[in-house]
């Protein structure tokens, strides 16, 4: 489903979208718009899954047995990497 909504641009905005849109990449003002938005949304849900990754790793070893820091440190190192590998998988799927 599509929505028709009014949105202001700065005019550098505005001349950046319809410049992507002359040189072809998009086919309209609103498909630029609409990228944006998308990667926008990716963004925000990587650094929501980071944090509730980083949370239940945290919760995790509060409950269980002591870890030394270098071995934490390793472990979030290691879990980020895997977060950001999947972010950018998704995100070239777009």
């Amino acid at each position: 489903m599509t929505v028709k909504t009014s949105i202001s641009l700065t005019d550098a905005q505005e001349a950046y979208a319809r410049k992507l849109v002359e040189e072809g990449r998009y086919s309209s003002l609103s498909a630029v718009l609409q990228q944006g938005l998308e990667m926008l949304r990716l963004e925000t849900e990587a650094k929501e899954a980071e944090a509730a990754a980083l949370k239940a790793l945290l919760m995790e070893r509060a409950q269980g047995p002591f870890v030394s820091m270098d071995e934490s440190d390793a472990e979030i190192d290691a879990m980020l990497k895997r977060k950001r590998e999947q972010c950018l998988g998704q995100t070239r799927k777009v």
